[in-house]
């Protein structure tokens, strides 16, 4: 059994990739009852949902399961910073065309990381994961206590450095080629677009902690080019992504399967941040408007119409986040993911 296998309480070095508004329970549970750690994204739940998400969890497997927060870098705004309007005005087309009325702003855009920190403790779920940043030492230490496992996310070797020092349990080297935003926190995304093949094995140099390799791993190809790399474990998201399991609408699915290399692309258009999907209107709709609000305003702002869109199957209003990957996504059930994956593992 291998350091992280022995570490977080699995049976294979298998993880999956924390999905912020994609998870599900049911995909969750099928990674972990198959052996790997099952990831649930949190972003945006408030301490209640924290708590009714991780006790249906535990009770859909009673093997270990990750959950995951966003941490703030600073540079969040709230809906007192800055004028809406002219955004919300710019999207306009893509609120009639999902049949809702544009928005008033509400009273903030994210619930307290501190009341969400607070709830994942008391729920003490076996593994919290935490991208954009480095927790606290107070977060850390109330962690141990409960036989709470930490994962930090790194883009850099100077990230991955930092979240050893911080005192985390493991680290996922996250390459530019994954799907869904780039967790960089130490400096600009756009500065640090390191590819997986590069990132892994220099981070694999420079911590003493398990290392979790993730981007661009699709099959037993990706798992076995991780662990010669030095990779003490796998992180996968676009594969799983592709099933039944997920939360993912059908014509998302359908856009994985049929993406090939080069129909990703990285962009700030739905969220604010840097982040790599498939195009679709609403990404080409407000990349040409030239009007973007910051994070968190631009994530409110198209999620009102993405949840309308999801609600009737529409993939050209949704955000379809998918890693370079993705034209290896070929099966339709997490069990037969997993199986793929397990044929690249050493021994």
């Amino acid at each position: 059994m291998s350091r992280l296998e022995t570490l977080l309480g699995i049976d294979l070095p298998l993880v999956l990739g924390p999905f912020g508004g994609l998870s599900s329970i049911a995909l969750t549970a099928a990674v972990s009852d198959g052996g790997g750690l099952g990831s649930y994204g949190l972003y945006g739940y408030a301490p209640g949902r924290i708590h009714e998400t991780v006790a249906q969890l535990r009770a859909a497997t009673p093997r270990p399961v990750a959950v995951n927060l966003w941490l703030p870098r600073g540079d969040e705004v709230g809906p007192a910073d800055l004028d809406v309007r002219p955004f919300l005005d710019a999207a306009a087309p893509l609120f009639a065309a999902a049949g809702v009325e544009v928005p008033e702003p509400p009273a903030s855009f994210l619930p307290p990381i501190a009341a969400q920190l607070d709830a994942v403790l008391e729920a003490r779920p076996d593994v919290l994961s935490v991208v954009f940043g480095i927790p606290d030492a107070g977060t850390l230490d109330a962690a141990r206590e409960r036989g709470i496992r930490v994962i930090g996310t790194a883009t850099t070797v100077a990230e991955a450095v930092a979240l050893e020092a911080a005192g985390v349990d493991a680290v996922v080297a996250t390459g530019s080629e994954a799907g869904g935003h780039r967790v960089s926190f130490l400096r600009e995304a756009s500065s640090s677009l390191v590819g997986t093949f590069a990132l892994v094995p220099q981070v694999v140099d420079a911590v003493d902690i398990p290392v979790i390799a993730a981007g661009g791993i699709a099959d037993r190809r990706g798992v076995a080019a991780a662990f010669a790399l030095g990779a003490e474990g796998v992180q996968v998201g676009t594969a799983f992504l592709r099933t039944s399991q997920s939360a993912a609408t059908a014509a998302h699915r359908e856009a994985i399967s049929a993406a090939a290399d080069t129909d990703t692309v990285l962009t700030r258009a739905m969220s604010g941040r840097l982040a790599r999907g498939i195009p679709n209107r609403a990404m080409r709709e407000i990349e040409a408007s030239g009007l973007i609000a910051p994070f968190p305003a631009q994530n409110w702002l198209t999620g009102v119409f993405r949840a309308a869109a999801t609600a009737r199957g529409d993939g050209d209003l949704v955000s379809l986040w998918a890693g370079q990957s993705a034209g290896l996504s070929r099966l339709d059930d997490a069990e037969d993911v997993i199986d793929e994956l397990r044929a690249g593992l050493p021994g």
